[in-house]
């Protein structure tokens, strides 16, 4: 795992504090975790992306690209979205350069999750979101996987654009995953952007 720190959570110890204290010390982490692909590449770490951050550009697609999806339960999409790194607090962002098996790193992530939440009063309702965002079955999490894979294209893009290096792997990686046509228009709209 790349990160800034260690995880805030451990600062707790085993300190007497609430579970939306504990929950989000842990949640902190995502802000200092980088997504590994990025400095794999040579960006910079002030400049690479967190987690957490990811996680925000993928909720800001869903807000605003589901409005053309009446078929999908948006609430379902953002709590998805939200929810969708939530594992790679303990686990950290495993990249394909790692050859871990898909089935193992579902595991480590799941593990993560289960931890973070064990307090959690309501935790079965969020497990279960957890857990259909892995499988990819329904309508919903199939959309946001693809919008994941989206903003790891466009985050590409704008280091592209910003000089950082030639990132065309990760348009040509979603391209292979995004298979919607409304979001394929987006990508092709980044490509012509990046082909000027």
């Amino acid at each position: 795992m790349i990160s800034k720190a260690e995880n805030p959570s451990g600062l707790l110890k085993d300190e007497d504090v609430s579970s939306v204290v504990r929950l989000f010390f842990d949640v902190a982490h995502l802000k200092q975790v980088y997504r590994k692909g990025w400095p794999e590449r040579g960006i910079p770490a002030e400049r690479c992306e967190t987690v957490a951050e990811h996680s925000y550009g993928v909720v800001m697609l869903a807000l605003f690209l589901t409005n053309g999806f009446p078929e999908l339960d948006r609430l379902r999409v953002l709590e998805l979205a939200l929810l969708h790194d939530f594992g790679e607090i303990g686990a950290g962002d495993i990249t394909p350069a790692e050859r871990i098996p898909r089935h193992e790193k579902l595991q480590r992530e799941r593990d993560s999750f289960l931890r973070v939440l064990d307090a959690w009063p309501d935790r079965e309702r969020y497990i279960a979101l957890f857990d259909e965002y892995q499988r990819g079955k329904s309508e919903e999490a199939k959309f946001v996987h693809q919008l994941e894979k989206l903003e790891m294209a466009l985050q590409g893009g704008v280091y592209e654009l910003q000089g950082l290096g030639s990132l065309g792997e990760f348009l040509e990686s979603a391209g292979k995953a995004v298979e919607q046509p409304k979001l394929r228009e987006v990508l092709d709209d980044l490509r012509s952007l990046l082909d000027h």
